[in-house]
């Protein structure tokens, strides 16, 4: 492959089989494994490759030496009602999210709205995938999470809040997309610094600084310092609300009681999360909803367009067209990333599944 080359297409089906299983090879049960995998793999279909395949290896790694448990379902701490807050006992942070947004929407077809928290918890890779699936069950959803601190408070010279993430989902009518917020609340993820890192690539200024505070397009010395936060004291007080919501809320970690996901694979992340499903038929009649929601949408993306521009798209809509894609290009997965997954598919049992790249059209790079 030459430099600036898109890496070849990787068939989804056949991905999210070598991913699976890597997962059972790590000694989770097959459905869970399933899940697991799915969701790294979507996140990579996506375009969001900081929350996809890339995360395989740390993911096992922690499985390996026990900061992430095997457990695949989180404990009830409280269940009053509409409320609930889960210990996840630091199980894998998708399959506890997945549980406690089910448990969200169920809460919110009987009271109109469910709130879950979840404490000793790990990374749940997208926060979209959260929201996303409250909004196709017909729902308003919203996931947040806490990750170890990344972002300085303005004028303060060490990191005191992370780049927590907030994804709102909206629901469509049976024939479009949801309309899907999903965001860190720092100018950039660190896996997107990370994965530049690993990639060889410098990154934008304005992303984040270094170990003293300078502005740097160094990705390894971004690692090694702070982020910056989106807009400024806006981003970063929606970050400490963020932390409040989840660490300060469930009784579980907030500020520098969340450890970082690499600093050290055998000790818990000990991060925490949120979800809220809203049911729109508690407020009035849902179908006038998604009605007047659509109705809203239409306005959004309708001309004009400023000079040179084609198309206005509502959250998440472009991340459904890279989907769709996807099953035709293939996902772009760097080599050395395959190879390394092709390894720890095969443990100790043999050889891994075949991953044949597929063809991907020059303009389908993500």
């Amino acid at each position: 492959m030459n430099p600036g080359e898109p890496p070849p297409g990787v068939d989804p089906a056949r991905l999210t089989t070598l991913v699976t299983e890597i997962f059972r090879a790590a000694g989770l049960p097959d459905a869970a494994a399933g899940t697991v995998a799915e969701s790294l793999v979507d996140a990579d279909r996506r375009g969001v490759p900081s929350h996809g395949v890339m995360l395989v290896p740390m993911y096992v790694d922690r499985l390996r030496r026990g900061s992430v448990s095997t457990a695949t379902r989180a404990e009830p701490v409280i269940d009053l009602g509409a409320i609930a807050v889960l210990d996840a006992g630091h199980a894998l942070g998708i399959l506890t999210a997945d549980q406690a947004m089910e448990s969200a929407v169920g809460k919110a077809r009987e009271f109109g709205i469910g709130a879950v928290s979840v404490r000793r918890a790990f990374h749940f890779g997208a926060a979209g995938r959260y929201a996303r699936s409250a909004a196709r069950a017909g729902l308003v959803g919203v996931a947040m999470a806490n990750t170890r601190p990344l972002m300085p408070a303005p004028g303060g010279g060490h990191p005191v809040v992370g780049n927590n993430p907030v994804a709102v989902g909206l629901p469509a009518d049976a024939d479009d997309d949801p309309v899907v917020l999903d965001m860190a609340l720092s100018e950039v993820a660190l896996g997107r610094i990370r994965l530049a890192e690993a990639t060889g690539q410098p990154i934008p200024t304005g992303w984040a600084t270094d170990a003293v505070g300078r502005d740097t397009t160094d990705p390894a010395l971004a690692v090694a310092g702070m982020l910056l936060p989106s807009g400024g004291h806006k981003g970063f007080g929606l970050a400490l609300v963020v932390d409040a919501l989840t660490g300060v809320l469930s009784g579980g970690g907030y500020g520098r009681r969340v450890r970082g996901l690499y600093a050290d694979t055998g000790v818990p992340n000990d991060c925490a999360h949120f979800f809220l499903a809203l049911d729109p038929a508690a407020f009035g009649d849902p179908a006038e909803f998604t009605a007047r929601l659509a109705d809203l949408g239409r306005e959004v993306v309708s001309g004009p367009y400023a000079p040179g521009v084609e198309r206005v798209s509502l959250p998440g809509r472009r991340s459904a067209d890279r989907r769709r894609d996807s099953t035709q290009r293939g996902v772009p997965v760097d080599p050395s990333l395959l190879a390394t997954l092709t390894r720890l598919a095969g443990g100790s049992d043999g050889a891994a599944p075949a991953v044949t790249p597929t063809p991907t059209h020059p303009e389908g790079a993500h």
